[in-house]
């Protein structure tokens, strides 16, 4: 119980710190810097590699491979922090993308957009307790929490790419 309570409050600290930092290094530039345009393609892949993942990793665990299971969701996880630097990193050195189109595409594109934006903050602390279940082998209670995490965690992974593909004509202009 007690290492509950240990994970309770990192996972309230980490959910709560986490979209924090990053909405405010959001709003930082670093000055005389190269922009590092090259990066969205790489994490809109790396958004794309993390769907596909989890998909293999769900059904891994659906055959009883839990060792498999468990390998798949770590890379997962590690793929969610580097594409969260990568973010970061291109969004402090270069400006944002305005959306360039119009009518029935831009309300689709910012409903994507804002819902993805919401859900991945939602997704932090759904992952870090489902994660915590793992860890002290609560494993009844991380299924409970997974069947609600996997598809949230999946839709933002694939919105992710959805998002970039739809804003990518706009880059550079």
């Amino acid at each position: 119980m007690q290492e509950q309570t240990k994970y309770k409050k990192l996972i309230i600290g980490v959910s709560i710190f986490l979209p924090i930092a990053v909405a405010a290094l959001f709003g930082i530039k670093i000055p005389n810097v190269e922009p590092l345009s090259f990066l969205p393609p790489i994490y809109a892949s790396i958004n794309g590699l993390t769907a596909i993942l989890l998909v293999a990793a769900v059904l891994a665990i659906k055959k009883g491979n839990r060792k498999l299971h468990e390998g798949l969701m770590k890379i997962c996880i590690g793929l969610s922090i580097l594409f969260l630097v990568m973010y970061i990193a291109y969004h402090m050195t270069s400006n944002s993308t305005a959306f360039g189109g119009e009518g029935i595409i831009r309300m689709v594109y910012f409903f994507i957009l804002v819902s993805h934006i919401l859900l991945s903050i939602a997704i932090i602390p759904l992952v870090l307790i489902t994660y915590s279940r793992t860890l002290s082998e609560q494993f009844d209670q991380h299924k409970k929490f997974a069947k609600i995490t996997f598809p949230i965690w999946l839709y933002v992974a694939v919105t992710g790419v959805v998002v970039y593909l739809m804003i990518s004509p706009y880059y550079g202009h």
